[in-house]
This record gives C-alpha cells, sequence and structure tokens, in this order.
C-alpha cells in the first residue's frame, strides 16, 4: 500500500459515462492529495487493469452486472483495497450489506462533491464514512440516543466546541472552511434526529461534553 504522505491512487467505476467524466475531472481539479489513476464502466475493466490494485475504489452500487456487492467489496478488502460505494438510493438493507461487507463508505450521489472527497481521505484513513442521510435511514431508530459520529466528525466537534472558529478547525483538520461547515451541518442534523437541538455553539459545547467529546477543562477528546 501507498504510503500516507503520497496521493490517494483512486479508481471510479461507475456505468453513467457523463458522471464518471464529471467526477474524474473535479478530482483531477480539486483534490490535489488524490490521484485519479483509472475511471471505468464495468467491474472487469478494474480488476484487468495494470493499475490495479490502487489505494481506494469509488464504486457505484448499481452496475447491473448481477455480480453482488458484498463479493465485489470483500475481493477489494482482500487485494487491500478500501471501498466507498456510491448510489442514488438509500435502502437500509442495501447500506447495511455493504457495510457489512467491509465497504468504508456509503453515499448518495447528490452528495456534494467535498463530502465525496472527504470519503475517499477517510476511507483511506481506514475510517467510516457514512452519508448523513444514509446515517439516518439506517439507525432511525436511535431516537433518544447519542448518535454515532465518524472520527473526523468527532474532531470538528470537538475543536468547534472547544470554542474554535470555523476557519481554525478547518485549518488544523487539513480541510477547506467549506468541508468544515459541511461537517457542522451534518453534526448538528445527526443530533437533530436523535432529539437533541444543538444549533448554537453553546448547545453544541454541551452535548460534546455530555457525550465525553469535550472536557470542561476546553481541552478536545480528539481521539
Amino acid at each position: 500500500m501507498a504510503d500516507n504522505d503520497a496521493p490517494i491512487r483512486l479508481a471510479l467505476v461507475d456505468d453513467h459515462r457523463m458522471l464518471l467524466g464529471a467526477l474524474t475531472e473535479w478530482i483531477r481539479s480539486a483534490a490535489m492529495d488524490i490521484r485519479m489513476v483509472l475511471a471505468v464502466t464495468t467491474w472487469p475493466e478494474l480488476l484487468t487493469s495494470p493499475e490495479f490494485p490502487v489505494d481506494v475504489v469509488l464504486l457505484d452500487l448499481d452496475l447491473k452486472d448481477g455480480i453482488p456487492v458484498s463479493l465485489k467489496i470483500s475481493t477489494l478488502k482482500t487485494a487491500g483495497v478500501k471501498t466507498v460505494v456510491m448510489s442514488t438510493y438509500s435502502e437500509p438493507n442495501v447500506v447495511r450489506e455493504a457495510l457489512g461487507a467491509g465497504a468504508l463508505g456509503y453515499l448518495v450521489k447528490s452528495e456534494d462533491a467535498d463530502m465525496i472527497v472527504e470519503a475517499i481521505r477517510a476511507a483511506r484513513r481506514g475510517e467510516q464514512y457514512i452519508s448523513a442521510e444514509l446515517d439516518l435511514a439506517i439507525n432511525s431508530g436511535d431516537v433518544g440516543g447519542v448518535p454515532k459520529l465518524s472520527a473526523q466528525e468527532r474532531r470538528v466537534m470537538a475543536l468547534y466546541g472547544g470554542g474554535e472558529p470555523v476557519k481554525s478547525v478547518a485549518y488544523q483538520l487539513g480541510i477547506s472552511e467549506e468541508t468544515a461547515k459541511s461537517y457542522l451541518k451534518r453534526i448538528r442534523e445527526k443530533y437533530r434526529v436523535a432529539g437533541y437541538d444543538v444549533g448554537t455553539k453553546v448547545a453544541l459545547r454541551k452535548r460534546a461534553i455530555a457525550d465525553g467529546i469535550l472536557i470542561q477543562d476546553d481541552s478536545p477528546q480528539l481521539m
């Protein structure tokens, strides 16, 4: 596998050529730490490419080739490749199947491009990243419980709840200010569905302390 300081070698598999082209160009121009080495429309093209294995595969769930997504994900995992799955829909059972098979990310295709990039980076770190919309769908029974936050969401909540402005949060985590705002939006939405209003910075800070993400001496728990 590539060194963590090296560019992320990414492969994209999607049978919608327009989306394939658009994502390829956007990632190449906007994410300097990601190198798109392969963009193909079928599963066999991925496996037979001389560029394979890569670091991360962004995989379209809807390839309609009759091959179970669980088999694809386990094949990639065996090859040491991290998988982020994309789909046009968010049926909870399908989400659970993909995650159960070892996918580290699951996104709907309507997700902001910035967040797709963050999902790729999270997968490279071995961290799970699920679209906020999908997380709410698969954990809809968790109302009243503590929302499931990703490692990066916990870092954002710790820093922001600890008093840092959004710009500083973004700088410390090496992400854009817009991406930091997107994380805060996701965090607030997850807590809203769980029955907690963290719409203000004060409310978010209190919740971070209550959930052990922040301790009262203002020191964020970034683990």
